[in-house]
């Protein structure tokens, strides 16, 4: 690693050996998608993908899949009982549960409605996954200003809000996050025991070792289903062995470096998230000849 690395805070790359098989890179679910917002699930499984993970398993109501089937090859689908509006029901309760058994890290939230019976799902389902969990968009709704549902995890948890859901987690107004964004980063890290990425520009990253603020990323990346992307690379980096905080640091850095590239080919007005899946090879091998290490 560089100096400069090692004083943001960021950790290296995981490496692979030779004898190296995809169950070693990393296990993730991905419980994301319904009717009208599909895309959430497809983009963080594939951004997972991307970001160097063995197996990726997205769990999608069932009447999604054969659509899901044809949005990325690689990454495997688990039909799951749904709701009449087309999101995951509480029927699949308990598929989910021995799903995440099997994973190392697990994405909840992206594309899901936090109304009715998909929100009570996923409230029962925080404090009932143990491996890593990302928690994002529907979950953090689900969640609301419940902090202790998050404090009584046994596995650890890592939030990505932006300031609205910030505000919402923390019964705040939005301007006040927005006035103040370090201090609520850090002592909603240190109540709730999880690791913080308080999304926007210069993104903010508090745990226990401490904040990183990044300084990667554009305003071409205020666009829909970003968010989804970062969740798969940061529960990629945590599959392939880094701990939550590490991986939280590093995958907001590689997110806004493929935003970056994807930037200088399309355009502020022009790039959609889909760019930085695309792009995060790119990222990966750019961080890697700066870091000093492999890709």
């Amino acid at each position: 690693m560089t100096a400069e690395a090692l004083e943001n805070g960021l950790a290296p790359l995981p490496q692979r050996d030779a004898g190296t098989h995809k169950g070693q890179c990393g296990r993730i679910l991905v419980i994301a998608g319904s009717v009208g917002m599909s895309g959430a699930g497809c983009m963080a499984a594939k951004s997972a993908m991307r970001s160097g993970a063995g197996v990726v398993l997205w769990a999608v109501p069932k009447s999604l899949n054969p659509v899901a089937e044809t949005m990325s090859l690689e990454v495997m689908t688990l039909p799951i009982p749904e709701t009449q509006s087309g999101a995951p029901g509480m029927e699949a309760r308990e598929i989910l549960v021995e799903a995440a058994r099997e994973t190392d890290c697990v994405i909840l939230g992206p594309g899901l409605p936090v109304a009715g019976e998909t929100g009570e799902l996923m409230r029962l389902l925080i404090p009932e996954i143990f491996p890593a969990l990302i928690l994002d968009g529907g979950a953090l709704s689900a969640v609301g200003d419940d902090v202790m549902t998050i404090r009584k995890r046994q596995g650890a948890t890592i939030i990505t809000p932006h300031p609205g859901e910030m505000a919402r987690l923390t019964g705040k107004t939005v301007r006040q996050v927005q006035e103040k964004r370090r201090d609520f980063a850090v002592k909603y890290a240190k109540f709730s025991g999880a690791v913080v990425a308080l999304k926007g520009s210069r993104t903010l990253v508090a745990d226990a070792a401490g904040v990183y603020e990044n300084d990667s990323g554009n305003p071409g990346m205020a666009t829909a289903g970003s968010g989804d992307v970062l969740c798969g690379v940061i529960a990629a980096l945590v599959g392939q062995g880094l701990k939550p905080g590490a991986a939280a640091r590093l995958g907001v850095h590689l997110h806004g470096l493929a935003g970056d590239i994807a930037l200088a080919e399309k355009g502020v007005h022009g790039l959609i998230a889909s760019d930085m899946i695309e792009r995060l090879p790119a990222a990966f091998l750019r961080y890697a000849s700066r870091s000093g290490g492999g890709a």
